[in-house]
């Protein structure tokens, strides 16, 4: 029997619940991070591939990192090279929603399998170690004196945090269209040009930046969830005046063409090393909220954050 046709067979019974999730143990999968090394799709990625291996659902991990276009490169890669592989996963999350509805590509996640979403994080602003700002405030009086002047670091265009920067500017009383947003492949680029003083203000998931906050190398200057982070010091954008709240979410597209019920057995797969210890030190580690969701709930959540970030990219001018 052909290697594919007995994997196909073995996703059925899986999800038929005629074979055991450990039928799985001797799959090898493949894991395409559409960003560069570094960054939050990165560390998601590999930290799922830790646990899926730590749930005995998998024997083995590979990891392809392919950055650019807010993911769009590395999607359209996935799309074409692993149609109907029931062993391929795609990271991706509301970043790369983002980057479809500014950059047009020739590929949406609409041609992939939906399998899951794993966490949610809110963003976190900085400052470099030497910026003459001190605070949001500081920021923001500068970025109504002088739009252009006020660089903002952070991903690909269409990234959260872009969004953030063009809400923030709303807020204020200044055209989103003036602000001007430095975008950058991946998180460890973004990091490097905020370290570098390169940008005057960059965002991204807190566990992106928690080292250089920790040493001091990077000041945090907001977060943008509701309510202060757990365990962490750091004021909300609403607390500041600044009337902005917006998440980050990730999770988990399989590939084009696979069953249904290759599907069922790729989310069972997730949701089992959802469930892991490595899983869970995982999400303390980088300050993660866990957020599963699998199956149609998860098809039907994408539909609709891919609407409501449309709207809100419309009304900050950047549709």
């Amino acid at each position: 029997m052909r290697r594919d046709t007995f994997l196909k067979s073995m996703a059925a019974l899986v999800a038929t619940g005629a074979l055991p999730l450990s039928a799985w143990a001797s799959a090898n999968l493949k894991m395409m991070i559409p960003a560069n090394p570094g960054g939050g799709w990165d560390t998601t990625g590999r930290a799922l591939g830790n646990a899926l291996r730590d749930a005995g659902v998998a024997s083995s991990v590979t990891f392809e990192n392919k950055g650019g276009a807010a993911g769009a490169i590395g999607l359209a890669q996935f799309f074409n090279a692993s149609k109907g592989d029931p062993n391929a996963l795609m990271v991706m999350g509301a970043v790369m929603l983002g980057g479809i509805i500014t950059g047009k590509p020739p590929v949406s996640v609409t041609q992939i399998t939906p399998i899951a979403r794993l966490t949610s994080e809110y963003n976190v602003f900085v400052l470099p170690e030497n910026s003459p700002f001190k605070t949001m405030k500081d920021v923001v009086e500068q970025l109504k004196k002088d739009p252009g002047s006020v660089k903002w670091g952070g991903g690909s265009r269409g990234s959260t945090e872009h969004i953030a920067a063009a809400m923030i500017a709303q807020a204020v009383g200044v055209p989103a269209a003036k602000i001007n947003y430095v975008p950058f492949r991946g998180g460890g680029e973004a990091t490097a040009a905020i370290l570098g003083g390169n940008v005057s203000i960059g965002g991204s998931g807190y566990s992106e930046f928690q080292p250089y906050i920790e040493s001091g190398k990077m000041r945090p200057v907001a977060v943008t969830s509701a309510k202060r982070l757990n365990g962490i010091n750091v004021p909300t954008l609403k607390e500041q005046g600044i009337d902005v709240e917006i998440g980050n979410w990730r999770g988990v597209y399989g590939a084009a063409g696979i069953t249904p019920a290759q599907q069922a057995a790729l989310a069972d797969m997730v949701a089992k090393a959802t469930k892991t210890q490595a899983w869970q030190d995982a999400l303390a580690k980088n300050n993660w909220t866990p957020a599963l969701l699998t199956g149609q709930a998860f098809a039907d959540f994408v539909d609709a954050d891919f609407a409501s970030l449309r709207a809100t990219m419309v009304r900050a001018g950047m549709v």
